[in-house]
């Protein structure tokens, strides 16, 4: 298993951006797919984004299309998400997990193919 160290999240007010980053300390997140995951209080946990482990695949949950943007720099081991247009409905603690198969399929959001997660980073959308 990885370890996952989310970072970048923090206050911002609605419009606004915010980059979360997810890295691995002591092993390469090449061959995995990455996902961000994120839970408010009170809410079940919703998959955000994934990126497959070349890349070239991700997906989107439709609650950020248009507004998020997930990508990967394999040199510098890290998964980014960038989040524009923020709307107090996107606070959350976001969580990036790791798919040993390195894909981003067709359940991707469901939570069962990762075998590890983050601690979390806290996003809070408010004037």
């Amino acid at each position: 298993q990885l370890q996952l160290v989310e970072s970048g999240g923090g206050l911002v007010q609605p419009g606004g951006s915010l980059r979360l980053s997810c890295a691995a300390s002591r092993s390469t997140l090449d061959y995995y797919g990455i996902a961000w995951f994120r839970q408010a209080p009170g809410k079940e946990r919703e998959g955000v984004s994934c990126i497959n482990s070349s890349g070239g695949i991700t997906n989107y949950a439709d609650s950020v299309k248009g507004r998020f943007t997930i990508s990967r720099d394999n040199d510098k081991n890290t998964v980014h998400l960038q989040m524009s247009s923020l709307k107090p409905e996107d606070t959350a603690v976001y969580y990036c997990a790791a798919d040993p198969w390195g894909v981003c399929g067709t359940t991707w959001y469901d939570g069962s193919d990762y075998n590890s997660w983050g601690q979390g980073t806290q996003v809070t959308v408010s004037s």
